[in-house]
């Protein structure tokens, strides 16, 4: 555990997700680009990130199920393997259903990648160093938005969609190279247990991991912290600053790389935070939510074009959600044993991309509505209809918070009967504190 063979498997399986990231993150920064390619209405063309999130959504329970059963090194390969056909077919796709094709491909390989590494990390360390990896993980891989923000922007503006696309392919091809060479499931005499023997024995192991409230705490975190800045960055993002905004569509891009550098800053941060106060993460989860709803409201409410000023303090609120969500994952890796931990990190990771697909298709729902004039982009991406579909978020995101709560209320409810701790609520556990410091000064 925590050896130099850790630390290798650890560091190839971050640049496999970072690929996969980049080939996830793509199509956000494309979105121009395929409205003009496709010639395709905005309800449309979110069809692209939409399917592809379903997918990688609807494949998390099996592929965490899958990790249990088969272990992590296998699904890694194939789904790699899978987002290189998958970014080849876009780049060759001559209409839309072609395109959508390539990029369900794209999502049911993406879908592997990220709970086949967590649950590699869970196998290859132990501690306190857990949950801070975990930040690692997320703010690393979040790097390869950086990837498709700037080098294959560039290309896409500069050489064309397909070789912009072929050449985001061809890192993928890397990262299989790496993980056929030097990923393990997990170190030689490991005491973690047996896999399930049959499919039924998965089936039960999944069953017991999705009753448990920690589980379910976990993915309603994930939920309420991840979808927005998903849905910004992914697809929405760069229509919104380019034409209800007005910033050019190269520095646009840049601009998305301010909440991949939030979530770098915060990362770390809320690893340590998390690790020093395990049970006051709800308590963070929540912290990250009002921040970004706040922002969101001075933003839509904003008399005329917000300033770019605000944007960027808007990507940075969105930033901070993307480690925050991790936190869903320590709140699996707590409360359900190792040999079930990919089931448990498979539900956890459905919570956004649910969140995220519902949102990124209603926003262009509503976008449509809204345009009644057909006139182009500029009209259909006016900051005034922006407003009202940007909105959508306040509905979906506010009903996970209420079954967050829920959740813990359930969770704490559980701890208290097994283990006999009290979970007090914020606002007594501070006024004690207080009391106690005054205490001590007076003494």
């Amino acid at each position: 555990m925590n050896s130099r063979r850790s630390w290798v498997i650890f560091g190839i399986g971050v640049f496999a997700y970072l690929v996969a990231v980049t080939q996830r993150t793509t199509i956000g920064v494309a979105g121009v680009a395929a409205t003009e390619r496709f010639h395709s209405s905005a309800s449309v063309l979110s069809t692209l990130a939409v399917v592809q999130l379903m997918v990688y959504a609807a494949m998390q329970i099996p592929v965490g199920v899958l990790i249990d059963r088969i272990g992590s090194r296998v699904l890694m390969a194939v789904g790699t393997a899978l987002m290189v056909i998958g970014q080849v077919t876009v780049a060759f796709a001559p209409t839309i259903g072609i395109a959508i094709v390539g990029r369900i491909l794209v999502g049911v390989g993406d879908a592997t990648v990220f709970t086949s590494l967590m649950r590699l990390v869970n196998s290859w360390f132990r501690g306190r160093i857990v949950p801070q990896l975990s930040q690692w993980i997320g703010n690393i891989g979040q790097l390869g938005q950086v990837l498709s923000s700037i080098p294959f922007a560039l290309l896409l503006h500069q050489a064309g969609w397909t070789v912009a696309f072929l050449s985001a392919a061809s890192l993928s091809v890397v990262a299989l190279v790496g993980i056929l060479a030097a990923i393990a499931d997990r170190p030689v005499g490991s005491t973690e247990g047996p896999r399930p023997a049959t499919w039924a024995d998965s089936m039960r192991q999944l069953r017991i991991s999705l009753a448990r409230p920690g589980t379910q705490l976990g993915f309603w975190s994930h939920f309420v912290t991840q979808s927005s800045g998903t849905v910004y960055s992914l697809m929405w993002g760069l229509p919104f600053m380019v034409y209800a905004i007005g910033i050019d569509p190269a520095e646009a891009s840049g601009l998305l790389i301010v909440s991949v550098l939030a979530g770098l800053v915060s990362g770390p941060i809320l690893g340590l935070l998390t690790a020093r106060f395990p049970l006051r993460r709800s308590n963070l989860v929540l912290g990250i939510v009002g921040m970004m709803a706040v922002v969101w409201t001075v933003v839509l409410l904003w008399p005329g074009t917000p300033p770019d000023w605000l944007i960027i303090v808007l990507l940075v609120a969105i930033g901070v959600g993307g480690p925050g969500s991790l936190i869903g994952f320590d709140f699996a890796r707590t409360f359900n044993p190792l040999h079930s931990l990919g089931s448990a990190n498979g539900i956890v990771n459905v919570g956004g991309f649910l969140a995220s697909f519902v949102m990124m298709f209603l926003i262009g729902v509503v976008l449509d509505l809204e345009d009644t004039t057909g006139a182009g982009p500029g009209s259909l991406y006016a900051f005034d209809h922006f407003r009202w579909a940007f909105a959508v978020q306040y509905v979906i995101i506010g009903a996970g918070v209420g079954f967050l709560l829920h959740a813990r209320r359930r969770t704490r409810r559980r701890l208290k009967q097994d283990e006999g701790i009290d979970v007090a609520p914020l606002w007594v556990a501070l006024v004690d504190a207080w009391r106690r410091r005054g205490d001590r000064t007076a003494q």
